[in-house]
């Protein structure tokens, strides 16, 4: 299934309904025109985003750091002896089985 819900029949009946509309000649210059408009939107989003950062470093302030990820750096030092989850790296209670954030089985102890 693609997304929103869209079966391979609907896209099958918009491309009909299109060819209907404009004929044949005019389906790839649409199609031109339709790329050009969105590599225009990602450039000017860039363009944006470059002027949104430009501002924040004039005015004294740091962009927001990237999102942690999921396995930490070997080099930090040493986290508190727990149990973390092994896929997302949650820290856990220690009696638990399963992680309260993603749901994956946490490894059992060896006593």
């Amino acid at each position: 299934m693609l997304p929103f819900g869209i079966q391979p029949w609907h896209i099958l009946a918009i491309i009909v309904v299109a060819f209907l509309i404009f004929g044949a000649t005019k389906l790839p210059e649409m199609g031109r025109s339709l790329g050009k408009t969105i590599t225009q939107f990602r450039k000017g989003t860039k363009e944006a985003a470059k002027g949104f950062k430009e501002e924040l470093q004039k005015n004294g302030e740091t962009p927001a750091a990237p999102a942690q990820t999921a396995f930490p750096d070997p080099t930090q030092s040493p986290q508190p002896a727990g149990n973390f989850c092994i896929q997302c790296g949650t820290p856990n209670l220690p009696e638990a089985r399963f992680c309260a954030s993603c749901g994956t089985k946490l490894p059992e102890k060896i006593a």
